[in-house]
């Protein structure tokens, strides 16, 4: 493929945390990028610096009509399929929505892009799917039993991306991902993320609450590296590499209490008093695995991947953000 040539690029669940971060980055790059959102979760203003780009299109539909899938795909070289219900508790509470929107959704998309023949479709899976598997570092080939409704959609995505891969010839690479973070994601919400939370928390003053003791440890993995991954794993050329799965985070873990400290510190440099704040502990939230742990050998040899930003140097920029776009 050349490189020269302009792309086009769907991503779906643009307007989203994640899918906003994709939709400058590819803009910024000289492609055109066309975002489908329903705005059930994302927001318009994460698409302030994109909707008036002459190579950006909006289209406002939902994953779960198919009609709607079948126009976003017209002329498309590449989907970033992102569109998802988040989050473990919600899946709990409500596994009927969850499905609808991440398996029939997901399963419209891949009909959708096989039929408008595009080159390739890039998908985020979910470090869920380890589930009760207590293997670390997490190894693309083992996994456990899923532990929530959540982590069973995120499984089953796989599964049928496999299989469209087999019998119909659509490439498809699956990225895991694990407790991705950074600039636009939502502190607000009942199954808001627990980074912007305790941001949030710590510059109104109020004291974050911890699920557990704080010892439950996870691979937290800033935007950019996310948005690197999903960069090799559109372009890759190498054979070998496609129709496969891949983990998409740093290699490293912190536990929450780690976390915390770090915020605090980074915080206190713009408000000294966030440094006494204390720190509140609850019960062990249903549904969350104690650790996690990528194995990002696998990305590394088959597409080059080279994450820049550890988590404190991610934190470091997120607080930055938030400090100036939420305070």
């Amino acid at each position: 493929m050349e490189e020269s040539k302009q792309k086009i690029i769907l991503i779906t669940g643009g307007a989203g945390f994640i899918g906003s971060n994709l939709c400058e980055y590819f803009l910024s790059k000289d492609n055109k990028v066309v975002c489908l959102d329903n705005f059930a979760t994302g927001h318009r203003h994460n698409l302030k610096d994109c909707i008036n780009h002459p190579n950006f299109t909006l289209i406002e539909g939902d994953i779960r009509n198919l009609s709607d899938c079948i126009t976003a795909v017209q002329g498309v070289d590449y989907v970033l399929h992102q569109a998802a219900l988040g989050s473990v508790p919600r899946s709990l509470n409500d596994p009927i929505t969850t499905n609808d929107v991440n398996v029939s959704g997901f399963l419209n998309m891949l009909v959708a892009a096989r039929d408008a023949k595009v080159k390739r479709f890039v998908y985020a899976a979910s470090s869920s799917t380890y589930g009760d598997s207590v293997a670390l570092p997490k190894v693309e080939e083992v996994i456990g039993n899923p532990l929530s409704p959540y982590a069973i959609t995120k499984y089953v995505n796989e599964l049928y991306a496999q299989i469209f891969s087999i019998t119909y010839g659509l490439e498809t690479i699956g990225l895991r991902y694990f407790n991705v973070f950074g600039r636009k994601q939502d502190p607000n919400g009942a199954y808001a993320a627990v980074i912007p939370k305790f941001v949030m928390q710590l510059m109104q003053h109020e004291s974050p609450k911890i699920n557990g003791d704080g010892n439950y440890s996870r691979d937290f993995t800033y935007i950019d590296n996310v948005i690197q991954m999903n960069e090799l794993a559109m372009l890759t050329q190498n054979p070998e590499a496609i129709n496969s799965i891949y983990n998409t985070a740093y290699g490293d873990r912190n536990t929450l209490n780690n976390l915390i400290h770090y915020l605090k510190e980074f915080l206190s440099e713009y408000d000294p008093e966030i440094a006494n704040i204390k720190i509140e502990y609850g019960p062990n939230r249903a549904g969350d695995i104690p650790h996690s742990l990528a194995s990002i050998d696998k990305a590394k040899k088959m597409m080059g991947y080279n994450p820049q930003f550890s988590m404190q140097e991610g934190l470091k920029q997120a607080v930055e953000w938030y400090w100036n776009n939420l305070k």
